[in-house]
């Protein structure tokens, strides 16, 4: 998707005076260990960032050299998280919207509006509107995607030296058949999602 379809989203805000639009998009929903991590962006108005897009759609390679472009080029972002324990306690969807919510707050300029990836919403304390696909919709929101998902990656990574035996490094958490195997053997490690294994132990 072209850079200029990227931006219908914000232009519609900006026909009305609006100019601090705030993406949002979380990474790490799926997996069955570490956080869920989210990221909020404001870009400056049409900036120009060659190749952003949504951050499953680019190359861990890719996502890491527009890490950088995203922080420098951006008039304020905010990376947050909500950890293992947060989830198996309130939900991951509830622990989602928690995250982005950390995220909005650590903003140093405050957002007139906030596009938020997916159909799910809080109350932020301004004025949102959800935005199904919208990594692959909204420059803003693509934007967030890319910081999430790299730095949740990088924690994962980090995870992974502490705990070597399940592969964090190569599958970031998520449930892969060697993931899987690892468990079996090894069972659970503190920063596994008790509330995504109830099948596997057959718990209730």
């Amino acid at each position: 998707m072209s850079q200029k379809n990227m931006w219908e989203i914000e232009e519609k805000y900006y026909a009305q005076g609006l100019k601090l639009i705030c993406g949002v998009d979380e990474a790490g929903r799926g997996p069955l260990a570490g956080p869920v991590c989210a990221a909020a962006v404001i870009l400056p108005e049409h900036v120009d960032i060659p190749g952003l897009d949504d951050s499953k759609k680019l190359s861990d390679k890719r996502r890491r050299e527009l890490f950088p472009i995203i922080k420098e080029k951006a008039v304020a972002y905010g990376i947050a998280f909500a950890d293992h324990s947060e989830i198996d306690e309130i939900n991951i969807l509830q622990a989602s919207l928690l995250a982005m919510e950390r995220a909005i707050e650590q903003l140093a300029v405050r957002p007139e509006y906030a596009l938020i990836d997916g159909n799910r919403e809080k109350n932020f304390g301004i004025p949102v509107e959800t935005v199904v696909h919208g990594d692959s919709l909204s420059a803003s929101i693509a934007a967030a995607s890319i910081l999430a998902k790299v730095t949740r990656d990088d924690y994962m990574v980090e995870l992974a030296q502490k705990y070597p035996e399940y592969g964090f490094e190569i599958h970031k958490g998520y449930g892969t058949k060697a993931h899987y195997a690892a468990l079996q053997l090894h069972g659970p490690c503190p920063f596994h999602r008790r509330s995504f294994l109830k099948k596997l132990y057959g718990q209730k």
